[in-house]
């Protein structure tokens, strides 16, 4: 937004303030200043001066000589502008005199006449784009008189980047709020309502169908003669960055410019049933914009219509061609609405239709300065249009917004801010920006205006009294002994330990987006019901909060497959999404983490190199269980969804299911182009953490050698090899270091529904080397505990 530092000063003072101050000040306000633009910086010696006289050239159809008066004498000038005559007062660049691109005016012999200067058009002035005639001057301005002070090129544009929760900072009242603030500066904005209020003005009504979508309506009407705005209006606009079209259109421009708030006018004549109806569109209908493109609309689409319900504008975007106004317009219906933010925001984007009215109106314009804007610009409307108002006002406002009120503390702000401020001192900082203040001492009450829907909670006034009192002004505080500065919670501590450990295991991590596709849920065997569906995704085809990790995960295997890379080792941790809980709104969400190893576990040069299978991920379980501090773990053998209905377990921890391993089936494989066999888990994070884990303890480390038995026994293929696991584990007691199922062996000769499971047992003492005895003790009471626990018969 480019806001001139003399309109601001319309609404407060700023005496004596430079113009790198004002800056300085904006910038610490959050108003940044992306630039200053000084027009008049780099135009020098052109003057005001009078034509006495245009003759012809001697030498030439194209060109004229005008003789000129410029208070200190009368010079003959060489011109090609087609519009100069006898009588008009132009801007006279005298020989010397330097304009925009350094480009010096010198004495110079035009087809054998010599001129003595130039006479300038607004483009040669830096002033804009129009280089068809010379500048005209008010009639009344003194000769001679340097046209930067006639024109306001003595002025400076600050160009500021205005934040999304700032739109009352989109108006030149807003920024002289803010500053006038900022500087004590005295602050004075005339504003009054419209009155007497009529259901209907010139004979025109209007009917809001959608008042939840336009809360608020305001119309005048009057007569109008329309024509170019006066030079005063014209400059400022230009200088504001908007080009000058027609007296009304200025006007509108100029009120939004000034107040924030947009408006529309209308040609009466040209509204068919002479009123408003406000409704929503129905999908699929039409209508043509300003800019000549015919938009089709949907139901989510609020549009202004004339009285028989044809479409005239896209409500708060952009008018319609039909009723614009134009040179033959006599009578104006003008527009001062308020429309709900959101539903301009997605109409805007969806039709790709971005305007200034749509910027503002999209951050949320106040409401309750629709009709004190429509009033000001009637006031302007008679000054440049010749204006003849209607009697009244329509102001349809059903359900008047009001004063949002918070409540600030005393002692909230002060402990956040690192100040000692007063109530005095903190109402002293919050009242010049309109906001009122009641109440105790350590608790006031604050009543916000309006024109700052960003203010909705404390810490959003805290953040206002910061602000003013400038963050480099707040003394720096030194955080007391007894405080917790940074560090990791025992939780955060634990996250990161599970992907440590999964990168120490080789696997990389990644990171998927959060939203899936209904196809990725189906390809890896997971249902698509109750699942929560965004309603605006970036992408259409993904609209839905995962539920589980793996699909994404095993995506990216795919992704890797692809591009020849099919032996990789993934890992994701992140937020998986369920339905929300009872009572809540939100939907639940839980921390999870999925790993995937595919295609070849690559040992080269050390071992030959095999296909992956599911104890290369049970390993990595197993390394995580251990990391934690699992106290209760096991696998249970279940067919699961998406894996190998033989080769695949769900993990239980704590006698609840967390999670599930095992081989991804070969129906996922194919959907997803892997190159299979594909090893996975996921497993509920958050549940891990909360089970009953063992207490972290150190032991020594022995110096005497290990002895390592090794037992394969035959037991039903339905028990888990991690249940023979654990009952040799505690069978060895403290004496046993290590447990390790080293092989797997599936035979007929075994007998139907059997499977040989061998395990490596390494024992050891930590204070002396265990005798043969003792070791063929503690074989003996691991079979036998096997043989009585799980039927298990030992093979030789």
């Amino acid at each position: 937004m480019r806001a001139p530092l003399s309109w601001i000063r319309e609404f407060t003072p700023l005496e004596g303030i430079g113009v790198e101050a004002i800056a300085d000040a904006l910038n610490q306000l959050g108003l940044e200043v992306e630039g200053i633009d000084e027009p008049g910086r780099d135009v020098n010696g052109v003057v005001a001066a009078r034509i006495l006289d245009v003759v012809p050239h001697p030498d030439a159809d194209r060109i004229r000589l005008a003789d000129v008066d410029f208070g200190d004498g009368h010079v003959r000038v060489v011109c090609g502008a087609p519009n100069i005559e006898a009588g008009m007062v132009v801007p006279f660049a005298r020989v010397g005199a330097v304009l925009p691109g350094d480009f010096k005016i010198e004495r110079r012999t035009i087809r054998g006449v010599v001129s003595e200067g130039m006479l300038c058009s607004a483009r040669e002035l830096g002033l804009g784009d129009d280089h068809d005639g010379i500048l005209s001057l008010p009639d009344n301005a003194p000769l001679g008189t340097d046209v930067r002070e006639i024109l306001g090129l003595d002025d400076a544009v600050f160009d500021l980047s205005i934040t999304p929760n700032r739109p009352d900072a989109m108006g030149i009242v807003g920024v002289a709020r803010e500053l006038a603030a900022h500087f004590g500066s005295p602050f004075s904005v005339d504003e009054r309502e419209p009155a007497p209020l009529f259901d209907e003005v010139a004979g025109a009504r209007v009917i809001v169908e959608a008042p939840d979508r336009c809360p608020r309506f305001v119309a005048l009407a009057a007569r109008v003669v329309m024509g170019e705005s006066p030079a005063w209006l014209q400059r400022r606009l230009v200088l504001a960055g908007m080009r000058p079209i027609s007296n009304v259109v200025d006007v509108t421009n100029y009120v939004m410019l000034e107040r924030c708030r947009p408006l529309h006018a209308y040609d009466l004549a040209k509204l068919p049933g002479r009123g408003i109806v406000v409704r929503l569109a129905a999908d699929g209908e039409k209508m043509t914009t300003l800019d000549g493109v015919e938009r089709t609309l949907s139901s989510a689409d609020l549009l202004i219509c004339d009285g028989e319900r044809r479409p005239q504008g896209i409500a708060g975007i952009m008018g319609g061609a039909e009723a614009e106004v134009s040179d033959t317009t006599t009578e104006i219906l003008l527009e001062s609405a308020y429309f709900e933010p959101s539903g301009i925001a997605l109409t805007s984007k969806r039709l790709g239709l971005r305007s200034e009215a749509s910027a503002r109106f999209e951050r949320g314009v106040d409401p309750n300065n629709a009709g004190t804007g429509a009033d000001r610009a009637m006031e302007l409307l008679v000054e440049v249009a010749g204006a003849v108002p209607a009697a009244g006002a329509i102001d349809v406002y059903p359900e008047p917004i009001e004063r949002k009120r918070i409540t600030i503390r005393t002692e909230r702000v002060n402990a956040l801010l690192g100040t000692s401020l007063s109530r005095d001192e903190i109402a002293a900082y919050l009242t010049p920006l309109d906001i009122t203040l009641d109440g105790p001492v350590d608790e006031l009450g604050a009543t916000v205006p309006t024109f700052r829907p960003d203010l909705e909670r404390e810490i959003d006034l805290i953040e206002e009294v910061a602000r003013r009192v400038g963050l480099d002004s707040i003394a720096r505080t030194v955080p007391s002994s007894a405080a917790k500065i940074g560090g990791l919670s025992s939780r955060q501590r634990d996250r990161r330990a599970v992907g440590d450990v999964l990168v120490g295991a080789g696997y990389d991590e990644v990171y998927t987006l959060p939203l899936l596709a209904p196809a990725d849920l189906t390809n890896v065997g997971l249902e698509t019901d109750g699942l929560i569906e965004v309603e605006n995704p970036l992408r259409a085809e993904e609209s839905i909060l995962r539920p589980a990790l793996l699909p994404g995960l095993l995506r990216s295997v795919a992704y890797n497959v692809a591009h020849g890379a099919p032996d990789v080792a993934l890992f994701e941790s992140g937020t998986v999404f369920g339905l929300p809980r009872p009572g809540e709104s939100l939907p639940a969400e839980r921390h999870s983490v999925a790993f995937a190893r595919a295609h070849h576990a690559r040992r080269a040069p050390h071992e030959p190199d095999r296909d992956v299978d599911v104890y290369d991920a049970t390993a990595a379980l197993d390394a995580l269980a251990q990391e934690l501090r699992i106290t209760d773990i096991r696998l249970d053998a279940v067919a699961v969804p998406g894996f190998h209905p033989t080769r695949a377990a769900r993990v239980v921890v704590d006698g609840r299911a967390v999670g599930a391993i095992g081989e991804v089936a070969a129906t996922v494989v194919d959907a997803l182009s892997l190159a299979g066999p594909v090893v996975a888990c996921e497993i509920d994070v958050d549940a891990l953490l909360e089970s009953a884990r063992t207490d972290r303890m150190s032991s020594p480390v022995s110096r005497f050698p290990a002895s390592t038995v090794d037992l394969a026994f035959v037991v039903d293929d339905r028990i888990p090899a991690a249940a023979l696991q654990k009952t040799l584990a505690a069978a060895g007691g403290e004496l046993v270091e290590n447990v390790a199922l080293f092989d797997v062996f599936r035979s007929d000769a075994l007998g139907p529904g059997k499977v040989s499971l061998a395990f490596s047992l390494r024992f050891r003492a930590v204070d002396r080397t265990l005798t043969d005895d003792e070791v063929s003790a503690l074989r003996k009471k691991c079979i036998d505990a096997v043989v009585a626990a799980h039927g298990a018969e030992l093979r030789s």
